[in-house]
């Protein structure tokens, strides 16, 4: 075994096999791989093989599109059969929202390159005839997926490894991992050490041992997972030899199951509700090839869907039942990226599809190890996008749901309940008296709308569709009423979202934004620092206060960040909420060694409320002695006030287009600020209101947002962020491979536009963009603008096609719609409201 290495990689199951061999690619070819028994001896081995490229997450769709093309070019490369078997996906409809759902995501997988296809019951039953197509509405059909040998993958990647200079250990354990002074890593096992530049984390069921052994509490526990295998079928068996085709992977997804053809038999495998969360310390020192006690009680509803959608499947026997552990995350989607808080120490764990993932993590990993950045947008599988809050007792909720609500109805404004509240602002319960409909983001309750007092759902309309995954609403909140009603539509919120945006473009509303990340920068070399760091310039005047982007390497976007000059040689940011971690580890990973500089993260010590609207000014000079006329706070600046008894940092910026400051306060003030705001707000007929009203009123200022209109695929001058990127100003991060791309030519123009002859459904993003038969771009947010009266996209299309007035379309649920290239912030182009 080497005792030096420039990356070890820890696992050997499919995931960390990939890794290597992919490492290896990149023409690293001292890297190690270490297992502690044998190659796919943990979950690989006992995985389903199956490989869906259906996924509603831009991340994870990448990936899984690239396993699939090149789990076939392997086979040729190593010359070892897979058993790849390319037999076609086929997912079955049995409701109207599920026709939605499977609409939405042909747009995203038309922006991906995916092909997918609608088919017919009819047609369905003329490939495989023993399938009752009884109460089937319509399939979609993924041509290029199927099935794989799981084992025989990971052999092929480990053969490609070692052609390629790799080394792999089996029968290695770790048993410690330290970082060195110089900043390289010593992994202890018990045949030797091994010194790195990188280690990379693919530890499967054993991850949050790996993570204790360097302090990480990584947010990943299995869950259990059964799939049945039969006896050969007769008929099954006479059809193939009589030329029928292979049974595609079918999957019911209203009966939450898949189900493939075994060696004449079949294989079913359910998500069904109750299946428990195991390994929650890791599995036993001695655990191999590893099986649970089967659990055929907790399946009985989806058996029964299966006997009845393939008969043959309650004909034969049971030959086994497997059920062994899948790892799992809250959301259901890997973590693959640096961890947080530690130089060069990679995590490639929590995947619950690992089989269909592993190829296109292991080459995104590699990518960014080797070059420093991904060449796709990870926003999706990033492991920062959680934070210490997601620790054993919320993770073993969020994990369990998550298996459970695989096949369910992805909404997107679904907002599912487990784990919920966690982290909630001291106002969280006067914005609940008020009728608010709470949303979470990275752990915080945050609401999304309100509603009118006594409103409900009517009953009739709840879960609705004769299923077992029909659940279709938010569940009934303190008062006992249902409030919300999940759609692909514009649900039954859309009037009141529209009622909120009336009141504040009208007269005055308030925000709870107390989620936003937050934190200080001081100390001498904070301004240089930071000037580095940053594509825009820096305040330089103690008040002021700018937006700031830091790009990536590649010159994408990053992060973006509200810098507030609050002192000499002290700076305040402010980024999203859902990005903290990420957002801050890249600030922490960049602070120079010699201690000029100095972070500190105030997001739980500072609540944040944003009053806006024409008469904000009113409500908060009644409250503060500080002059809000124009003269003396213009936009842009920001003062200590007092606001009544309490005190705030007064920011005057927002996020839709009105007049109005956000008010950063010590947050054990945050309910004195509240109650004052809506004493001297009630004249001016003050209401609350929440992100669904913000968001349309950011759509129509054209405002971007992160991972959707700036993200590391596009340059930031695509992204339309010219008067925010001074490429005059002196080096910063991404600065040369900005210019570079800029003389190559950019591939897309930030647009927005209008949607011509919507009835009940806006676009959401990921919506695919046509010229004719051309596709020419993909629509990143989408709504409806309450203030214009219009239905908005933001998209990226072909530059020659950024011009105003130039007609497209776009496609919304299966329909196209033609949509108009409009200028930019349709709404108040030129900020008069804000700087009034």
């Amino acid at each position: 075994m080497r005792t030096e290495a420039r990356a070890v990689v820890i696992g050997g199951g499919v995931v960390g096999v990939s890794t290597l061999y992919h490492l290896a690619r990149k023409g690293w070819s001292d890297v190690v791989l270490l297992e502690r028994r044998e190659l796919t001896s943990g979950s690989t081995w006992h995985a389903a093989g199956l490989l869906p490229l259906f996924n509603m997450s831009y991340s994870v769709g990448q990936i899984h599109k690239y396993s699939v093309r090149f789990y076939q070019e392997l086979a040729e490369e190593t010359g070892m059969d897979t058993g790849f078997r390319k037999v076609s996906n086929v997912r079955l409809a049995r409701t109207k929202d599920r026709w939605d759902e499977y609409m939405y995501y042909a747009g995203v997988a038309r922006t991906l390159g995916i092909e997918v296809q609608t088919l017919s019951a009819n047609e369905i039953r003329d490939m495989w005839p023993y399938v009752n197509v009884d109460g089937i509405l319509g399939a979609i059909q993924h041509p290029q997926d199927g099935y794989i040998q799981p084992a025989d993958l990971t052999q092929a990647l480990a053969r490609g490894a070692r052609d390629r200079g790799a080394e792999i250990n089996r029968n290695t354990t770790v048993l410690a991992i330290e970082q060195k002074g110089d900043g390289k890593w010593l992994v202890r096992t018990d045949k030797g050490d091994i010194t790195a530049e990188h280690v990379i984390s693919a530890s499967g069921n054993f991850v949050r041992k790996t993570g204790e052994m360097v302090g990480l509490d990584i947010p990943v526990i299995p869950v259990e997972h059964q799939y049945i295998v039969t006896e050969p079928h007769p008929a099954i068996q006479e059809f193939r030899k009589a030329g029928g085709r292979e049974l595609c992977v079918l999957r019911e997804s209203d009966s939450s199951w898949y189900m493939r053809e075994e060696a004449g038999g079949l294989l079913l495998g359910p998500y069904e509700k109750g299946a428990p969360c195991c390994y929650v310390d890791g599995p036993d020192e001695k655990s191999e090839y590893e099986l649970f006690q089967e659990d055929l009680e907790r399946l009985e509803p989806h058996i029964e869907t299966a006997i009845e959608r393939v008969p043959y499947f309650g004909e034969v026997g049971i030959k086994q039942v497997f059920n062994g552990a899948i790892a799992y995350t809250p959301d259901g989607s890997p973590i693959v990226g640096p961890a947080w808080d530690l130089k060069n120490f990679w995590l490639n764990e929590g995947h619950s599809f690992g089989v269909t993932a592993a190829g296109g993590a292991g080459w995104q990993l590699a990518e960014w190890i080797v070059e420093g950045e991904p060449t796709i947008d990870m926003m999706g599988v990033d492991p920062r996008r959680f934070g210490p809050y997601a620790s054993r007792g919320y993770l073993k909720e969020k994990n369990e749901e998550a298996y459970a609500n695989v096949f369910t109805l992805h909404y997107p404004d679904e907002e599912r309940a487990a784990g919920r509240p966690l982290k909630k602002a001291p106002c969280y319960d006067r914005m609940a008296a008020l009728g608010a409909v709470f949303g979470s983001v990275y752990g915080w309750e945050r609401p999304n709308w309100f509603a009118p007092e006594g409103y409900e759902v009517p009953a009739d309309e709840l879960d609705v569709d004769d299923t077992l995954t029909n659940h279709n609403h938010a569940p009934a909140d303190h008062t006992g009423r249902v409030r919300e009603r999940w759609s692909f539509r514009r649900s039954n919120y859309f009037e009141h979202v529209g009622g909120e945006v009336k009141a504040v473009h009208e007269g005055v509303g308030l925000l709870d934004m107390s989620a936003f990340a937050k934190c200080h920068v001081t100390g001498p070399g904070a301004a240089a620092w930071l000037d580095g760091l940053f594509a825009n310039r820096i305040p330089k005047t103690v008040g002021r206060l700018t937006l700031c982007h830091m790009l990536s390497l590649n010159g994408g976007v990053r992060s973006e960040f509200t810098v507030y000059k609050s002192g000499p040689q002290s700076y305040y940011l402010v980024s999203a909420g859902a990005f903290e971690r990420h957002d801050h580890d890249y600030l922490q990973k960049a602070l120079p060694g010699d201690g000029s500089v100095r972070m500190v993260p105030a997001t739980t010590q500072l609540g944040v409320l944003v009053l806006a609207g024409p008469r904000a000014r009113d409500v908060l000079q009644a409250l503060t002695d500080t002059d809000l006329s124009n003269d003396s706070f213009k936009w842009l600046s920001g003062k200590r006030i007092n606001v009544g008894t309490a005190t705030a940092d007064a920011m005057r910026v927002n996020f839709v287009g009105e007049l109005g400051w956000e008010l950063h306060h010590p947050i054990e003030m945050q309910n004195a600020i509240f109650d004052h705001l809506m004493e001297a707000g009630a004249e001016f007929g003050i209401r609350p209101f929440g992100i669904r009203a913000m968001d349309s009123m950011r759509l129509e200022k054209s405002y971007r947002l992160i991972p959707r209109e700036l993200s590391i695929e596009y340059a930031a001058l695509e992204s339309g962020l010219d008067r925010f990127v001074h490429l005059n100003k002196g080096d910063f991060i991404g600065r040369d491979a900005l210019v570079a791309w800029q003389q190559k030519g950019f591939a897309n123009r930030f647009v927005t536009m209008e949607v011509h002859g919507i009835r009940d459904a806006d676009a959401r993003g990921n919506e695919a963009i046509w010229l004719g038969d051309d596709l020419v771009g993909r629509a990143t947010s989408g709504g409806y603008g309450w203030r214009l009266g219009k239905s908005l996209a933001l998209a990226m299309v072909r530059p020659d096609l950024g011009d105003l007035g130039t007609e497209l379309a776009i496609q919304i649920l299966g329909d196209r719609y033609k949509a108009t290239v409009i200028e930019e912030s349709p709404f108040d182009p030129e900020n008069v409201r804000l700087r009034a």
